[in-house]
């Protein structure tokens, strides 16, 4: 039933593109022969209208794996750097769920762990809605920041990387095998900042998954129960899509494509000194707009990622060089 209606959502986006072509064509017409001022205006409107529709619609027909449609689990995590990369893990953070709301997209944080003097170590939450793992996959990878530290006495500019995974939720009718012997299953206070529930009940869990060493935790829910069901969740999707890692007879991979949280690894640089620029080192997009990216203006890179992936081209040399 679920793909029945989306197959008929997408079906009615296509009759009213093909409708409102046909009413503009019809207004084209009579603005050609007896146009007024504001005629004219209207159907500048409607084309524009019609344009960014019709792109909408271009866009989707790029989400077209398996798995585009699902809502997408991310995972970020700190590397070199130390509070600088904490602090540039909690700045990706909120560009990611910047970019959630401004796309109609709903966040639930699944787990955070918070850096020593700011930021995160580590961060999962999920990003639910129509096509998020389609547009999130592009964003798998190190991300490098380059800025003056606000954290340096003197001023000086530090590079500092973070890592962003991104997994598909899978549904319950997907077959995954988990033995209950292979679990191991710890309980512990949720951190935060306290209240009459939080630090004074074991509500958090964390399950380790002892054949591959998979570890996830919950600890957003107010209930034991709850927390274990959500860690049943992201636990069956991480070990579907090392399942799926292993069967691909490809050499570009998932985790090949992350590699090490360091230089040399980044698939995106954000330069806010001496210039102000992020790049992509894939598709060689580039914007100079930092303060919007950072806000969450995430979908030119998304399109040009998919237009890059979908091309078979290698990346750019220039920007791997950047």
């Amino acid at each position: 039933m679920r793909e029945t209606n989306a197959l008929k959502t997408l079906l009615q986006k296509y009759d009213r593109l093909e409708s409102s072509f046909l009413d503009l064509g019809a207004l084209d017409e009579l603005c050609r022969e007896a146009g007024g001022e504001a005629e004219w205006a209207e159907l500048a409107r409607g084309v524009a209208d019609l344009k960014t529709r019709l792109e909408d619609m271009v866009f989707r027909a790029k989400l077209s794996g398996p798995m585009d449609a699902k809502n997408a689990i991310v995972s970020l995590h700190a590397g070199a750097g130390g509070t600088e990369s904490c602090d540039w893990a909690e700045m990706l953070f909120r560009m990611y769920t910047r970019w959630a709301e401004k796309n109609g997209f709903s966040v639930e944080i699944t787990s955070l762990m918070p850096g020593e003097g700011a930021g995160f170590k580590r961060a999962e939450f999920m990003v639910s809605g129509e096509y998020a793992y389609g547009n999130l996959k592009s964003e798998i990878g190190v991300h490098r920041l380059v800025r003056i530290s606000p954290f340096d006495a003197n001023a000086r500019r530090h590079t500092s990387f973070a890592a962003c995974d991104v997994i598909p939720e899978i549904d319950d009718d997907i077959p995954v095998d988990i033995k209950e012997v292979d679990l191991k299953v710890d309980t512990f206070r949720s951190g935060g900042a306290g209240g009459q529930h939080v630090n004074k009940t074991e509500s958090a869990v964390r399950f380790t998954h002892l054949p591959t060493g998979i570890i996830v935790s919950s600890q957003v829910e107010r209930s034991q129960h709850k927390n274990r069901a959500l860690c049943m969740k992201l636990l069956k999707a991480k070990l579907y899509d090392l399942q799926m890692e292993k069967q691909r007879a490809v050499t570009e991979k998932h985790y090949d494509e992350k590699g090490d949280i360091a230089w040399g690894h980044q698939i995106r640089s954000y330069v806010f000194m001496p210039y102000q620029l992020v790049k992509d080192a894939r598709s060689g997009f580039e914007s100079s707009q930092i303060q919007a990216v950072m806000d969450g203006e995430l979908n030119p890179f998304i399109h040009a990622y998919l237009e890059w992936k979908l091309s078979g081209a290698p990346p750019r040399k220039s920007a791997l060089e950047t």
